[in-house]
């Protein structure tokens, strides 16, 4: 029998994790799998209107003011989008969840990892993703890629040093959550990332 699986994408801009989840999204569409796509921040009515002080507004806000905006967004993303679509038996592939926070807020910006898995714990002690694809890249080889593919939000605006450190803490996650974090070689094809998940997904989701 199907299971319905909770798949989190994760990795900095210009890695490809979006093109990814929109293959896996008309992947699991022509096996007839029902999926909800979803996003962090974002996805609720709360989480846009966080989502657009986070990221575009630049406030200068602590880290740790940012990492409990951002754990305030996803408590609202858990109860109204991802555990009803859970509840309905269909895959919920999201666009970023806690290990960006880990990444970002901790490896990023510093603050306490200890903090950040106190707020998880607190915001989502049952639900955890069944599956995370981490798509690694070298920095500066993402950050050509999504040159002038969008307007950079105030993360993108980050210089490099603060982008191998959210690197390092996603490698570093990875390592300890081996079992659910799966790290994917973004340096290959399209095709050949493709082809990678269809194994992974298939596998451990279908």
């Amino acid at each position: 029998m199907r299971k319905r699986c909770f798949i989190t994408f994760e990795g900095v801009d210009g890695a490809g994790k979006s093109t990814q989840l929109e293959w896996v999204r008309d992947f699991l569409k022509k096996n007839d799998i029902p999926a909800t796509v979803t996003r962090e921040p974002g996805a609720t009515p709360l989480g846009e209107k966080l989502r657009e002080l986070l990221l575009n507004e630049g406030n200068g806000a602590h880290p740790e003011t940012e990492a409990l905006l951002m754990f305030a967004a996803r408590r609202e993303h858990i109860e109204q989008v991802i555990s009803p679509a859970l509840a309905r038996g269909e895959t919920v592939l999201c666009d970023r969840f806690s290990d960006a926070s880990f990444a970002y807020q901790g490896g990023g910006s510093g603050v306490d990892a200890a903090k950040l898995a106190i707020l998880e714990n607190w915001v989502h002690p049952a639900i955890q993703p069944d599956l995370t694809l981490y798509f690694d890249l070298p920095i500066e080889i993402a950050r050509q890629r999504a040159n002038g593919l969008n307007q950079p939000d105030r993360f993108e605006r980050e210089g490099d040093r603060y982008f191998h450190r959210v690197r390092a803490a996603y490698l570093a996650r990875a390592k300890a959550f081996a079992e659910r974090i799966k790290v994917i070689d973004s340096s290959g094809t399209p095709q050949a990332i493709s082809a990678r998940l269809k194994d992974i997904i298939t596998s451990q989701c279908l």
